[in-house]
C-alpha cells in the first residue's frame, strides 16, 4: 500500500495526501478527515521516510568512521556495534561514513547534505579539521575521543594518560625498573591521534615519579607488527622486563615474539595496558588490563547526541571513562636474569 493508491480511493492527489502525513501544509478539514478515513480503513503505516518528513527530521544519524581500507581494530568495531545497537533502541538508523585519505567527499556529503539529524565522530585527533567543519557548520554532533581544547564540545573518552600511568605504577609495585609502552603506529602519532599522544604523556609522566627507566615504541595495529615491534625491542632493549601497551590488536603477535624468545609471561616477562576486554581474556595468560567499556560508552554517546538535537542551545557535557586494572595473570614480580 503506497500514497497513490490512498491518494486514487480518497479523490485527491497524491501531494495532497503528502501534506496530510507531514504536516506542511494547511489542508481542508474534511478533506483530512476523508483521507484519514481511507488511511484507517486499509490500515496504512507511514514509512520512516514519512514519519521524518512530518517530524523535520531524517530519523537518522551519521558515524563517522576511520577509512574504509584500514581494518578496524576489535575496539572500533565495539563502538560501531553499540552506536547502531543504541541507535536501533531509539528506532533510529546509523549512516556510516568513512573520512580520511579519499573520502573526505562522504564526510563532506554528511555535513551538507542533510542526511543525518546529527553525528557521532569517532577517531579524533589532538588538532581534528572534522570537529571544527561540523561545529561551523552547526550539525549537532559527539565525538568518541577529544581534541587538545574540548571546550564548547561534546564529548566521550577514556583516560589513556591515567590509566597507562596506573599500569606503569602497577609494574612498578612488582620491582620493574625498566619498562616499555607500545603505542600506536608511527602515522597516527604523527597525525596527532589523541590517544597515542595521551597515553605517552601518562607513561613519561608515571615512568619519571616512580624513577624508571623507560622506553616508548610505536607499533601497528596487527599480529605480524606486534611480533616484529617485540622482537626489536628485546634485541634493542635487553633489559626491559614488562610492557604497557594500548595497541589491542598487536597483542598476539607481542605474545608470539615473548614466546619465540622463551619467555614465559609473567615468570619472565609482564604485560599489561588498555584494551577491549575480548582481547585481554584471550591473551594467554588473561591480559592485566583496563577493560575498555565500549558497549556503555556507544551508547552513551548516541544518548548524548539526542539531547543536543532535542536542545541545540544546551551546555556541552562530556564523560572520561577511568575503568578500573583488572588484575588478571599476565603481569608478575620482577625476575632476576
Amino acid at each position: 500500500m503506497n500514497i497513490g493508491e490512498i491518494a486514487r480511493r480518497a479523490g485527491v492527489s497524491r501531494s495532497t495526501v503528502s501534506y496530510v502525513l507531514s504536516g506542511k501544509r494547511t489542508v481542508s478539514e474534511a478533506t483530512r478527515q476523508r483521507i484519514q478515513a481511507v488511511i484507517d480503513e486499509l490500515d496504512y503505516r507511514p514509512n520512516a521516510s514519512a514519519r521524518a518528513l512530518k517530524e523535520g527530521r531524517t530519523r537518522t544519524l551519521g558515524l563517522v568512521i576511520p577509512p574504509a581500507s584500514q581494518r578496524l581494530t576489535d575496539m572500533q568495531l565495539g563502538f560501531v556495534a553499540s552506536v547502531v545497537e543504541a541507535a536501533a533502541r531509539h528506532d533510529l538508523d546509523v549512516l556510516l561514513s568513512p573520512s580520511g585519505g579519499d573520502h573526505d567527499r562522504s564526510f563532506e556529503r554528511i555535513v551538507t547534505g542533510r542526511r543525518v539529524d546529527g553525528v557521532v565522530l569517532m577517531e579524533i585527533r589532538l588538532e581534528d579539521d572534522r570537529v571544527t567543519r561540523l561545529a561551523r557548520a552547526g550539525l549537532p554532533f559527539v565525538t568518541i575521543g577529544r581534541t587538545a581544547d574540548p571546550h564548547g564540545m561534546s564529548w566521550i573518552d577514556i583516560d589513556y594518560s591515567g590509566l597507562i600511568a596506573r599500569c606503569v605504577h602497577h609494574l612498578a609495585d612488582l620491582g620493574h625498573r625498566q619498562v616499555a609502552l607500545v603505542n600506536r603506529s608511527a602515522e597516527l602519532v604523527a597525525a596527532g591521534y589523541g590517544p597515542s599522544h595521551r597515553a605517552l604523556a601518562g607513561f613519561r609522566a608515571a615512568v619519571a615519579e616512580r624513577g624508571l627507566t623507560g622506553v616508548d615504541v610505536c607499533c601497528g595495529d596487527d599480529t605480524t607488527s606486534g611480533e616484529t615491534c617485540v622482537e626489536q625491542l628485546l634485541a634493542t632493549h635487553p633489559e626491559v622486563t614488562a610492557v604497557a601497551t594500548i595497541n589491542e590488536a598487536a597483542l598476539p603477535g607481542m605474545q608470539r615474539a615473548l614466546t619465540s624468545a622463551g619467555l614465559s609471561v609473567p615468570v619472565d616477562f609482564s604485560v599489561t595496558g588498555v584494551a577491549a576486554r575480548h582481547w585481554a581474556e584471550e591473551f594467554r595468560p588473561p591480559l592485566t588490563a583496563a577493560d575498555v567499556p565500549t558497549g556503555d560508552m556507544g551508547a552513551e554517546a548516541v544518548s548524548l547526541l539526542l539531547e543536543i538535537i532535542a536542545a541545540p542551545g544546551a551546555v556541552p557535557r562530556h564523560r572520561l571513562y577511568s575503568p578500573p586494572i583488572s588484575l588478571r595473570s599476565s603481569t608478575g614480580p620482577v625476575r632476576s636474569r
